[in-house]
């Protein structure tokens, strides 16, 4: 099996979990700044240790990234991260005839249409 096709799976694999999607969307909202593990925890209400095994789940998947800044530590998206797994999933759209932009902002149940 090709290694792209193995990091994907992971990241969806990953992003299946509720509590590590409702994790991701809270980190996307926040921007490429990321968030405070003790803001992720306060804002989810999820214990520490459990926040902790499912942010090292994100971040094996190269999903998440942490940064420490003075005394906090702070999570980060990899938006590029999720363009390669968006564009992965819609690189044969269509077999190929329309682009990830369409697809991915288009109104359209499809960008086929």
């Amino acid at each position: 099996m090709d290694k792209q096709l193995e990091l994907i799976a992971k990241r969806l694999a990953e992003l299946g979990h509720p509590t590590r999607l409702g994790i991701f969307r809270l980190l996307v909202q926040s921007g490429p700044a990321g968030l405070p593990v003790g803001d992720i925890q306060q804002q989810l209400a999820i214990p520490g240790s459990t926040l902790s095994h499912h942010l090292a789940r994100l971040m094996q998947a190269d999903l998440v990234t942490q940064e420490r800044d003075k005394n906090s530590l702070y999570c980060k998206p990899q938006f590029n991260a999720v363009q390669e797994t968006l564009e992965f999933l819609l690189k044969e759209c269509c077999q190929g005839s329309c682009s990830l932009a369409e697809a991915v902002s288009s109104n359209e149940t499809s960008c086929c249409n």
